[in-house]
This record gives C-alpha cells, structure tokens and sequence, in this order.
C-alpha cells in the first residue's frame, strides 16, 4: 500500500449464509447477532487502517460516504484511563471518510467480530452500522462500520485544537500513550495521500 502513490483527497468534515445486506443507515444489533450473519468487508478510518489486528483477504482504500473522521471519543482503556481519558476517533455524521475496506473470508468472520467486539466495544461507545462505501476499484460494498454515539458518556464532540492536545499528550492507556495513536494514524493517512489540516497539526505539536 505504502508503494501507491494516490492522489491526495481532503478529509471531509467536515460459511453458510449469504452475506447480509441493509440499507446505508441500518443499524445492527451486533451483540446478537448469530454465527450464521456474514458481513464481508470491514472500514477501517482510525489506527484499524494501519494497525487491523485481524485477517483479511484483502484491503484496499475506500470512502465511507455520510460521515467524517473525529477525535470525538473519550478513551478509558486503550489510550486513556477514566482518571485520565485519551481521545480516540469516531465518526460523526456528515460529509465523508477516506480509509480502508477490509475483507473477511467467511471462515475468519466470527473470529474476526469476536476481537472487533473485545477491541472497540469495551464501553458501547460505538453503534455498529451497515453502510455501503465505494472501493478504489470503483466497486460498492457493504461494511461493517463503527459510528461515534453522541448519547454516550464519552462522547466528546468536536473540540478546539488546544482542547485536544491537552487531553492526547499526557494520556496512555492499555495500548500505550494517547499521541503514539494520533502521530502513527496521522503517519499513515499522509502515506495514503489523505489531508488532514487539524490532525496533522495535532501530529506536530505532539512531536514537539
């Protein structure tokens, strides 16, 4: 991927079962659903796209239409402690997302939805949807997708930039220091041709 040389795009604010199929703003109860629901293809927008933790069949970069990349979510385990909260991304409705699609063979699924569950679902911060987004190849897919939830308690909506660097550079949590997340995330989206004025920012004040 890092061989690619894409060109750059603005970060908008802005084996049983056939594969399942919902509309663009379904949501699932992801708790319960069974062994036998198979959701293929998985978007990664935050350190999922460089740090997935799960097999795959393939990656390749996509657009989640509708919503766009935050640091709107409190962290309490990963990147911060409930003394101590980092900030961790979510995504917030409105205007779209460039990450990457992840697909899953039938046969890793439930493996794969376990660690997702066991990764990002420690508190339900997240409301798991189904959304269509568009690979680079041109192809639509349906994916499994992680919603920020603004009736959450750590929910934390759109924040200045000073209000962000105080709370990401002195956090760490289970999976280490709350900038160590930013600055690798931010690393990567340059390496995929990705712009983002506010986060790059961040990643230099961090890097002081």
């Amino acid at each position: 991927l890092s061989a690619m040389q894409p060109p750059r795009h603005p970060c908008c604010c802005g084996p049983h079962a056939a594969p399942l199929k919902l509309g663009d703003d379904q949501s699932l109860h992801f708790r319960s659903m069974t062994q036998d629901i198979l959701i293929p293809w998985v978007f990664g927008y935050g350190s999922l796209i460089w740090n997935p933790g799960f097999v795959y069949e393939r990656a390749e970069r996509a657009v989640l239409p509708g919503a766009h990349r935050r640091l709107c979510v409190f962290s309490h385990r990963h990147r911060g402690t409930p003394e101590r909260p980092g900030l961790v991304f979510g995504l917030e409705r409105g205007g779209s997302c460039v990450g990457m699609g992840f697909k899953i063979a039938p046969g890793d699924w439930p493996e794969v939805r376990q660690y997702l569950r066991d990764r990002e679902q420690v508190t339900d911060v997240y409301r798991e949807t189904l959304r269509s987004i568009r690979l680079e190849s041109g192809e639509r897919v349906t994916a499994l997708v992680f919603l920020a939830d603004p009736g959450h308690l750590q929910y934390a909506g759109r924040l200045a930039l000073d209000d962000q660097h105080a709370i990401v550079r002195g956090a760490s949590g289970l999976s280490g220091p709350n900038a160590e997340y930013v600055i690798n995330t931010v690393r990567h989206l340059d390496t995929m041709g990705i712009a983002d004025p506010q986060l790059s920012a961040l990643a230099t004040l961090l890097s002081r």
